[in-house]
């Protein structure tokens, strides 16, 4: 019997899948973007498919540029793309050399017009190669592609993975937007959210990571509610951990932003910075993610004259990440929306208080408002700013929060216990799908 089995124990259905049975499954878990530098989404494929691996599965990650970074004994898959985002060249023109066929051409076509071809074009590739490998595997998972190509026969069940909808950061750029033209842009950039809604809703088994999003969607994308089950995902608790030989830096507010987008909610902290340095002139900002030269938040540091009190921080290791937040006073997650919050669910297992705002599912990780963290309205600066000084004065605050909020993600968000909820939601997925064969048997 399997780990997975031993932990969560048999569940009805089961028995319906003998072709299954309790034996370990042979996965390939899909991904158009799978760099853990990219966002939470590489984040994800990183540890779960550890997590599933050590449970006894056999997991293969099917992978585009940038292309995912993987643990030990999880093998990789390369399906490459055209990479036409990639740095230090993003929108280039490629060589004729380079166009193998034509969902080579329909990726470059689609960029030149505005759009953004990559997960369309993932799955694309995805299907010619599972096609081309039918019977290898037991489950298809993908990663929030949600592109035409993974509709019908895959050669083996399809669960996915939808971590909230995209056109919750459609809407909030749209809302952002100054002018005509770059509403206009924007609309054309999330033109896949269209061929993302149209797949989601003829999906028989989707997985979220917050009830939040399970209503969204419901909601945004018409899936039907019974489709989607909630699979909470968590931190690394063995690297993320209190760590006491490590010096708190006095005033260190540590934040992370993958990108300079109002979903994120970083210049609202940059506001909020500037008024909490009134009364504490030591406070500054570290930022894990690539700094924008142009842009709100590149707009609002030098308003305020904080070029010195804003440090961003990039291509650091995992140990050296770690270490930046243990040593930070405050973790501060300012988005307007999450669909989860790694950044949260990780600072809290370091044991380093939290101020987080209560946009989309945060609440749901950073938990009760003074229990385990101190929360906040999204887009107010004047509450982050009255909250940030409130727990840089308070140590005994700091440590009362900090423990809550380990013991919190200890008890509900680790890798182990998403791995085990991930596969069980496979193993209903191959009972179902040998239900009708069963029922064709005995007929």
């Amino acid at each position: 019997m399997t780990a997975e089995a031993v932990q969560a124990g048999p569940r009805a259905g089961d028995a319906a899948a003998a072709s299954a049975g309790d034996r370990p499954l042979r996965i390939a878990l899909l991904t158009y973007k799978g760099n853990p530098f990219c966002g939470g989404q590489g984040v994800y494929v990183r540890h779960l498919s550890r997590e599933l691996a050590r449970l006894g599965h056999r997991v293969e990650v099917l992978g585009a540029q940038p292309y995912p970074v993987l643990d030990e004994g999880v093998p990789l898959t390369e399906l490459p793309s055209l990479d036409l985002y990639r740095s230090p060249d993003p929108f280039r023109t490629p060589r004729l050399a380079e166009y193998r066929d034509w969902i080579d051409a329909v990726e470059f076509a689609t960029m030149r017009t505005g759009g953004f071809p990559e997960p369309l074009t993932f799955s694309l590739r995805a299907k010619r190669h599972l096609a081309a490998r039918r019977g290898e595997f037991d489950v298809v998972h993908d990663n929030q592609t949600l592109g035409y190509g993974l509709l019908g026969d895959l050669g083996a069940p399809l669960v996915t993975t939808i971590h909230h909808p995209i056109t919750v950061d459609r809407q909030l750029d749209l809302d952002a937007a100054a002018t005509r033209l770059r509403r206009v842009s924007v609309r054309r950039w999330y033109g896949f959210t269209r061929m993302q809604r149209r797949v989601a809703r003829r999906l028989p088994s989707v997985l979220t990571v917050s009830g939040s999003s399970q209503a969204e969607i419901v909601e945004h994308l018409g899936v039907r509610a019974d489709r989607v089950h909630v699979v909470h995902i968590g931190a690394d608790t063995g690297l993320w951990s209190p760590d006491a030989s490590v010096p708190e830096v006095p005033g260190r507010i540590v934040t992370t932003s993958s990108a300079d987008v109002p979903l994120k909610g970083l210049v609202h902290l940059v506001e909020a910075l500037a008024k909490l340095r009134s009364e504490r002139p030591d406070a500054h900002l570290v930022v894990v993610g690539k700094r924008a030269e142009d842009g709100p938040v590149a707009h609002a540091i030098e308003r305020y004259g904080l070029a010195h009190a804003v440090e961003f921080v990039k291509g650091i290791t995992d140990a050296e990440l770690v270490d930046l937040v243990r040593g930070a006073e405050v973790a501060c997650v300012p988005s307007l929306y999450e669909g989860f919050s790694l950044p949260a669910a990780e600072a809290m297992a370091t044991g380093t208080p939290l101020v987080a705002t209560t946009g989309g599912a945060i609440p749901e990780v950073a938990g009760p408002d003074g229990e385990t963290c101190l929360a906040v309205p999204p887009g107010d600066a004047d509450a982050l700013a009255g909250q940030l000084a409130r727990l840089l004065g308070d140590r005994d605050l700091r440590r009362r929060l900090g423990a809550a909020g380990r013991a919190r993600v200890l008890g509900k968000f680790t890798w182990q216990q998403a791995a085990i909820g991930t596969a069980e939601r496979y193993r209903e997925a191959l009972a179902t799908q040998a239900e009708p064969k069963a029922a064709a048997l005995k007929s």
